[in-house]
């Protein structure tokens, strides 16, 4: 039997334009990514991670990726402390609010749901 260490290993949101995606990331997280193009038609721009812990990249590819609001899959990103912290920051730089902070459980945390500045739902989780 197969043991799980992580859900997730890697993640990819979809970027219609990179450099914007990379700015509203930066900006609302305050932290910097990593440009990495991997040719003309892909270019990624790598969220922070330490060694030997789940990653992921902002892509911009025309052909295979497509920025969503309504549909695929739904990515919860690591807002902690407080998501709140986050959320202030996310329609001065150009996304939108789908569902404030709300408590999942005690045990869980709180969530909220914010559209980025492509086009795609993200969900943000945090402790507090």
């Amino acid at each position: 039997m197969s043991t799980m260490k992580n859900a997730i290993s890697w993640f990819e949101i979809p970027a219609a334009d990179i450099d914007r995606a990379k700015s509203f990331y930066e900006a609302i997280f305050d932290f910097e990514m990593q440009s990495l193009d991997i040719s003309e038609e892909v270019k990624m721009a790598l969220f922070p991670a330490e060694e030997n812990t789940v990653g992921g990249a902002l892509v911009y590819n025309e052909e295979w990726y497509h920025p969503s609001n309504s549909a695929g899959s739904l990515v919860y990103l690591n807002a902690n402390p407080d998501l709140q912290d986050v959320l202030d920051r996310v329609e001065e730089q150009g996304g939108s609010i789908e569902i404030e902070k709300r408590i999942i459980t005690e045990d869980y945390g709180h969530m909220a749901i914010i559209e980025d500045s492509e086009g795609n739902r993200i969900a943000l989780h945090s402790d507090n």
